[in-house]
């Protein structure tokens, strides 16, 4: 091993730490995702009717949605992108921050994508009243919301724009055990999930371990809490409309990728 890297990491070479790297989460709206759910949910939404419930009002529902989150972007100074297929949005995310450090709490940044999401199709009969609700699937656009949290750091929920408004949530272990780290003084340099100093590795291991406790899942369920509802589902639902209607996500894992950082003692092994 050179000199050199072992006068920078020698302190990391006594043992490794484990730590979550990805996690990525499903938000569903579990009622409204069978054709009699969906109608139950709606009638409690617009005061037990559903004569409004069809494609041109679905379709409403997706351009307010649209309207809203770009009227609220402009009013508040946060860029909106529509982005191409095939674009890596989250180094376009990287990008931005690493322009704008001084980024503060909240949605700093919002892209815009078309991916598939669970759709409605109504079919009535001659007389008004529905003959079918079918679920389909189409490719409709979605709006990935980038967020700072305090205990999380870089968060993105991609919601869909179309009812029941499917989420998925992507947050890093890494840098929940950087914001862990500075909060408890834990010197350390950081280039992307890779810790390159540490000045108490020991510190930084029991910081990471944190992740593998049960108590994770009440942070887990903190940070989806703080921002899902205010901060995304608004734009479809506002509060109101959310308490009247019942609508609260549930949640599954889709993804979770383990992260294992051995340190050897030849580079050639490395």
């Amino acid at each position: 091993m050179p000199d050199e890297f072992t006068a920078r990491y020698g302190d990391l070479l006594t043992g490794s730490y484990d730590c979550v790297d990805r996690i990525v989460l499903n938000a569903y709206f579990s009622l409204a995702h069978s054709p009699g759910g969906f109608r139950v949910w709606w009638r409690r939404w617009h005061d037990d009717s559903d004569d409004e419930l069809d494609n041109a009002h679905l379709m409403r529902l997706a351009g307010r949605f649209s309207r809203r989150v770009r009227g609220w972007a402009a009013a508040h100074g946060v860029p909106v992108i529509d982005c191409k297929s095939g674009e890596r949005k989250h180094l376009i995310a990287e990008e931005y921050l690493a322009a704008h450090p001084g980024t503060g709490r909240g949605v700093f940044l919002v892209l815009v994508a078309r991916a598939p999401a669970t759709t409605w199709d109504v079919q009535r009969n001659k007389g008004g009243a529905i003959r079918n609700l079918a679920k389909k699937k189409g490719f409709v656009n979605h709006y990935s919301f980038h967020i700072l949290d305090p205990d999380w750091g870089h968060v993105t929920i991609k919601m869909s724009g179309h009812p029941p408004f499917g989420a998925q949530v992507i947050l890093n272990g890494h840098e929940h055990v950087a914001c862990r780290a500075r909060t408890a003084g834990v010197a350390f340099e950081k280039e992307g999930n890779c810790f390159t100093e540490v000045a108490d590795p020991e510190g930084l291991a029991r910081v990471a371990d944190t992740l593998s406790h049960d108590a994770a899942t009440g942070r887990l369920g903190q940070v989806l809490d703080r921002w899902m509802y205010t901060a995304c589902l608004c734009f479809g639902l506002d509060l109101a409309d959310q308490e009247r209607s019942g609508f609260r996500y549930s949640y599954s894992i889709y993804q979770v990728e383990y992260s294992r950082n051995l340190l050897f003692d030849s580079g050639a092994q490395m």
